[in-house]
């Protein structure tokens, strides 16, 4: 989600209009006689090493389509710590895992904040959510209420029911469409599978069935994520913010996130009012069923209603809070079940092994369940090693928070770096044969078995490390394994191509260059009947 994605097709689509044109090329000639007649201002330090750079635009045009693979080969000749300005602002670019240990241990308390924009405060309601807060107070509590209620063990296990149920629509819905042959267009069946479970299990039990709201709703969350992918050049050019404040909008960016922020609080208002008359009616009902299983929301509004709460939640803070989790849960889940499966149609023989791990151990007469996990040691093996090679979130950021000192080298408060967490899962150092996919290094007789992806080892970064790691690992964690597992289990998948492209495509989460369509073919027909 805060990943900054600089792509070619965006500083193309920036040209277009020659009005836009006139006025960028104005603003970049006066930027280019202020740069002419000032001294740098940047204080880092000047031993770190950096490319050469270009007036006004710096390295933008190092970074191309999918900055994080750029950033890797630029590592590659300059080390893993190095100098990178974007336009007028110098970001540290970090891409090993000693380099981002350094930062992220060693120094974890000044680089506890994440980097901002214009997009990030206008979507999130000014830092009134959870991601992209300051580090403060409202974060600690934030956090601490996440994972001791909001997505703590008790409230995942609760609503267990729900991430069932939508597996099973989800694969009676392939079991329809194989007895006609029918290619499935999976990244966008997963999206489904993932925006349900996360749309019900934070707004309401409520919505299950209600197919045509939760549609609008997963529109919503997909337009509000395109735009935070895109590269907003105001942010970065001293001339073009200036201009932006006096109402230019180059790239039509601030008027886009207006009208779909628009739209969503119009869609998270309707859902709130629905939820205070829902909570109004059992209002004193002690005999209440569902108390027990109340969705994330409920228990965001307990803490709203509660003045006896260590801190009070305002009507933003429940909006920002659920994009939060809604935007983070749904893209990178799908994304993960689809490099998995690819992987796998790819790897026949490693197929073939899970296959034997799940009729052993589940058997052909019962759908796989997340209670089936621990006892399933390759599945975990193939998911480990997919987040590896294909980490969800290549490229997030932080920002430090006071001057200090890494690897000898100056870094001055405010310095926003880029961690590159797609680079440190194919570091040679720490990976042999890092660039093939082998489940095998993660097996229970290998050292590998010993590394975990919750944020204790630095080669395996897939949900991020420290205070700042995501919050929603082990709910990510259960809907990615569970549903691929399901999937492998349940179908034979055919591909008219034949091998999988697992070429990467541009987004600020790590996409396919080339979606992933495939025939299913029932494996378990009696199974798949009775779901």
């Amino acid at each position: 989600m805060e990943i900054l994605t600089t792509t070619t097709t965006s500083i193309i689509e920036l040209f277009k209009s020659s009005t836009t044109l006139t006025i960028l090329l104005i603003s970049l000639l006066t930027l280019a006689i202020i740069l002419r007649t000032s001294k740098p201002n940047s204080k880092l330090s000047p031993t770190i090493p950096s490319p050469v750079a270009l007036p006004i635009i710096g390295h933008l045009h190092l970074l191309g389509s999918i900055p994080h693979q750029a950033l890797h080969r630029i590592a590659l000749r300059y080390g893993p710590f190095f100098r990178v300005r974007l336009g007028s602002i110098d970001y540290l670019a970090v891409n090993s895992p000693s380099s981002i240990k350094c930062f992220l241990k060693n120094h974890e308390s000044i680089f506890c904040d994440r980097t901002t924009s214009t997009t990030i405060i206008n979507m999130f309601y000014d830092g009134s959510d959870l991601t992209f807060a300051p580090y403060g107070p409202h974060w600690i509590f934030m956090r601490k209420l996440t994972m001791t209620q909001l997505l703590g063990g008790k409230t995942i296990g609760q609503l267990h029911h729900i991430r069932r149920e939508e597996i099973k629509r989800l694969l009676r819905g392939f079991y329809d469409k194989s007895r006609t042959g029918e290619k499935v267009n999976l990244p966008q069946s997963f999206i489904g599978l993932a925006s349900n479970i996360v749309s019900r299990m934070s707004i309401g039990r409520q919505w299950a069935g209600r197919d045509e709201e939760l549609a609008e709703l997963k529109t919503v969350v997909n337009d509000l994520e395109v735009i935070l992918g895109l590269f907003d050049f105001k942010d970065h050019i001293w001339v073009l913010k200036q201009l932006g404040k006096l109402g230019f909008d180059f790239q039509g960016i601030s008027s886009k996130e207006k009208e779909v922020m628009g739209r969503y609080d119009r869609m998270v208002e309707r859902v709130l009012k629905e939820k205070e008359a829902e909570r109004q009616s059992k209002n004193g009902n002690k005999e209440d069923g569902e108390e027990g299983t109340k969705d994330i929301l409920d228990l965001l509004m307990d803490v709203h209603d509660d003045d006896n709460a260590e801190k009070k939640l305002t009507r933003e803070n429940l909006k920002s809070y659920i994009l939060n989790v809604l935007a983070a849960g749904t893209s990178t889940s799908a994304l993960t079940i689809e490099w998995a499966l690819g992987e796998m149609m790819n790897h026949p023989t490693m197929l073939k092994k899970l296959l034997t791990e799940l009729d052993t151990v589940v058997g052909k007469d019962r759908l796989v369940d997340e209670s089936d996990l621990p006892r399933l040691p390759y599945l975990q093996a193939v998911i480990k090693e997919t987040l590896r090679l294909h980490c969800p979130l290549p490229l997030l950021t932080r920002k430090g928070s006071e001057d200090c000192i890494i690897d000898g080298h100056f870094v001055p408060a405010g310095t926003p770096v880029l961690l590159n967490y797609w680079a440190v899962g194919r570091d040679p150092e720490y990976w042999k044969d890092p660039l093939e996919f082998n489940p095998e290094r993660f097996a229970s007789d290998n050292k590998g078995n010993e590394v975990d992806f919750r944020g204790q080892h630095f080669q395996l970064l897939p949900f991020g490390t420290g205070r700042r790691m995501c919050p929603g690992a082990t709910l990510g964690h259960l809907v990615v394994t569970t549903g691929f597992a399901a999937l492998v289990q349940c179908f034979e998948w055919m591909s008219a191509e034949g091998s999988v492209d697992m070429t990467e495509g541009p987004g600020i989460t790590l996409t396919r260059a080339r979606p992933l369509f495939m025939t299913p073919k029932p494996r378990l027909d009696k199974l798949l009947s009775s779901l």
